[in-house]
């Protein structure tokens, strides 16, 4: 029987080696994404081409990794196949990231990216809105220092 997570943790990597610039030094190495998955308040979803759950042999589309703390969930990781981007699957990612928030008891959704990320237009059309800059926060590969931007979304519209 194959081991579902391991496979899981496949496909996570193989689409994060695709989808993050090296210029960055953005994507997680496997033993980083096993380690927070072993921790226990971090999960992920996956989905293959036709915004469904991949299945036997399919290619993952895209995933994320969340971490959930009290009413918290942090995006951690959001990443969709170059070849498979502008299909609507990162929207569709950000819709299974807030369902799973929702289903575990959080009602605040919390991002950090750097800036000139290209997801900033995906998250701000999601309802995701600016609360916060780390100035020359992310180091480049080249050593060009970059700040970083940090975003909420309420899942209920009665936030304290």
């Amino acid at each position: 029987m194959i081991d579902e997570t391991a496979a899981d943790i496949d496909r996570i990597m193989d689409v994060m080696a695709l989808a993050f610039d090296p210029a960055f030094g953005e994507a997680w190495t496997r033993r980083q994404v096993v380690d927070a998955l072993t921790i226990g308040n971090c999960r992920y979803g996956l989905l293959d081409e036709h915004g469904n759950r991949p299945v036997g042999d399919a290619v993952a589309a895209g995933f994320f990794m969340i971490r959930g703390l009290f009413d918290e969930a942090e995006l951690l990781l959001l990443a969709v196949r170059p070849a498979m981007r502008g299909r609507g699957l990162g929207k569709k990612l950000l819709e299974s990231f807030a369902e799973d928030a929702r289903h575990h008891g959080h009602n605040r959704l919390l991002l950090e990216m750097r800036e000139g990320n290209p997801a900033e237009f995906l998250y701000r059309g999601f309802g995701f809105s600016q609360i916060g800059r780390r100035v020359q926060y992310y180091k480049s590969i080249d050593g060009n220092r970059l700040d970083a931007l940090t975003f909420e979304k309420y899942l209920s519209p009665d936030h304290p």
